[in-house]
């Protein structure tokens, strides 16, 4: 019988994101029957589905404890989820890079603030440059760049919703050389980018006018990347890993595993590795 897969995605992008289409007739030419289906539709029966593959659910980090609460039903249903949910879990919540810097992995330093302990680590770190980044959080959402002890970041700060931060260095790297990522299905190195932000900005998502080019790293860029991948145990069916280089070394930004853009339509031939990746785990 043809293995049903759900592709779960969110009300924003029902029939999928565009740029995971092609991704669709990927797993149809490996046998597999694809649906999108949005994750936080109550009469879905995940249970029909002989596995998930999280895509475009990309408002995850505003609802998490319906998303985890959402994981802990379809593990009840018996359903595999990939990435893995314990993996899932683990990763939506930036906390865990303490974790990995723990495992040897070089990170930008990190420290964790919640609620008025945020002022404090801040002032702690008088007239630098930071950044300001919620633990479960993405596209830049509640992020705030500035200098400690500024006016400016104080009242920036006044915005922030009361919840937990990762308080870190702003590093200049990333608007001269840029930011790194590295994509790996199943393991396997496929392709990387690195990504620019727009002129006066230094956020280098897409929606903020950020650019990435498709760039073959370094020898010791890749070596690094793969360092922080297997310090998340056992490989994921796919994985990003974000980081930039400081003085020659790579410091782990974040090692994405939730349902990242994979930068599929700059490296076309990923999207077959990683419809016969799911296809070979289903």
């Amino acid at each position: 019988m043809t293995k049903r897969i759900a592709l779960a995605t969110s009300a924003a992008h029902p029939e999928l994101h565009e740029h995971d289409l092609p991704l669709v007739d990927a797993l149809r030419a490996t046998g597999l029957d694809p649906v999108a289906e949005v994750w936080t539709d109550p009469s879905v029966d995940w249970s029909a589905y002989d596995a998930i593959l999280l895509r475009s659910v990309w408002d995850y980090h505003v609802r998490y404890d319906e998303f985890t609460e959402w994981l802990s039903q379809v593990d009840k249903a018996g359903v595999p989820v990939f990435n893995d949910s314990g993996l899932v879990r683990w990763n939506g919540d930036k906390q865990y890079l303490v974790e990995i810097r723990e495992r040897g992995v070089a990170i930008v330093p990190s420290q964790i603030a919640a609620g008025a302990c945020l002022r404090e680590v801040v002032a702690g770190l008088d007239g630098q440059e930071i950044v300001i980044k919620p633990t479960v959080g993405a596209a830049a959402l509640h992020t705030v760049r500035g200098v400690a002890g500024s006016d400016e970041l104080s009242r920036a700060m006044d915005d922030l919703p009361d919840t937990v931060y990762l308080v870190q260095p702003f590093l200049s790297e990333i608007l001269t050389d840029g930011e790194w990522s590295l994509m790996f299905i199943d393991g396997e190195f496929t392709h990387a980018v690195v990504k620019r932000p727009a002129a006066g900005d230094y956020r280098v998502q897409v929606m903020f006018g950020g650019e990435a080019t498709v760039t073959d790293p370094s020898p010791a860029v890749l070596e690094s990347a793969r360092t922080a991948l297997a310090a998340a145990g056992s490989p994921p069916l796919y994985a990003r890993v974000d980081g930039v280089v400081v003085n020659g070394r790579f410091l782990l930004m974040e090692l994405e595993l939730i349902e990242p853009y994979l930068f599929l339509p700059e490296f076309p031939e990923a999207t077959e590795k990683l419809a016969a990746a799911v296809a070979k785990r289903v």
